[in-house]
């Protein structure tokens, strides 16, 4: 009786020791998808703030080319 209770155990043990594999195979790619998630996050930072760059330049070139047409509010 003993020996199968040993058994068991061992088996149990084992389908732990899958189960704990997988969620550290799982860790790793969710790691890998949030670290590609954070790396487009930055990549839109620096997109957004470009385009503010150039609708600033934008909005000073219009200014300049209205108070040359006289067309500015004073």
């Amino acid at each position: 009786m003993p020996e199968a209770s040993l058994d068991l155990l061992m088996q149990m043990v084992q389908k732990v020791l899958d189960a704990q594999r997988e969620s550290r195979e799982d860790i790793r790619e969710i790691k890998s998808r949030l670290g590609r998630l954070e790396t487009d996050v930055a990549s839109l930072h620096v997109f957004l703030a470009e385009q503010s760059i150039r609708l600033d330049r934008f909005s000073d070139r219009l200014e300049r080319v209205e108070r040359r047409l006289e067309i500015a509010d004073a």
